[in-house]
């Protein structure tokens, strides 16, 4: 078995992480679909960053409608024809909603998840990618985002927290935990090439990877 005999990648982490950058490169590297968020199409994203209290809900509910349009028609395969790559696992849904809803707005988004949830695939594996704050606010201020301009530290450490916790229990695919403080897979084509030679050799189960960069 390696990597291209799974049928649905789901690579995850907080903000900042690279998760986007590194599914879009294994899509192609494996010749598969990509499933990709849109952010710059949620018209609620900036407005939450400003106020989370007030605009959390519509922010949240469009992000799920976005990702059931994407996911609804493998449902209806019962096997993909094609392998998938997606930079999001929805499943992990549920935790921005926790950090960021009111009680009462919680058991609206609560109540359609469970609604919605048993029609859409599970991936057969998922990368989940970790770095520490600093590393996230670097890697956030590089990318240039205006409206993420207002993520603050201590929202990522409840995230980084909120993820940690998620990914300790989770064991509904084969999931590989990377280590990617140190790695730049979007500079760096060693880096790349490592993470994919290591995911070749996952045959289910929980795997850590802590890569160190490779200087050519």
């Amino acid at each position: 078995m390696s990597l291209a005999d799974f049928r649905f990648i789901a690579v995850e982490g907080p903000i900042g992480v690279g998760k986007s950058s590194l599914a879009q490169m294994l899509a192609r590297h494996l010749d598969a679909e990509g499933l990709f968020e849109t952010p710059d199409e949620n018209p609620f994203l900036e407005r939450f960053y400003q106020d989370r209290s007030k605009h959390a809900l519509a922010t949240q509910l469009h992000f799920l409608v976005q990702r059931i349009r994407q996911l609804t028609p493998l449902a209806q395969l019962q096997l993909f024809e094609r392998l998938h790559v997606a930079d999001y696992l929805v499943d992990k849904d549920p935790l921005f909603a926790e950090l960021n809803l009111a009680p009462d707005e919680m058991d609206i988004y609560r109540e359609m998840f469970r609604q919605l949830r048993p029609q859409l695939p599970r991936p057969d594996l998922v990368v989940y990618l970790q770095a520490p704050v600093e590393v996230l606010l670097e890697r956030i201020r590089r990318r240039g985002r205006s409206y993420e301009r207002r993520i603050d530290a201590a929202y990522l450490e409840r995230l980084n927290a909120a993820y940690t916790e998620f990914f300790h229990h989770f064991d509904a695919a084969s999931l590989v935990i990377v280590n990617a403080t140190e790695i730049d897979w979007v500079k760096n084509d060693a880096d790349f090439l490592q993470l994919v030679q290591f995911l070749d050799q996952v045959h289910g189960g929980r795997h850590y990877f802590n890569p160190l960069p490779v200087h050519l």
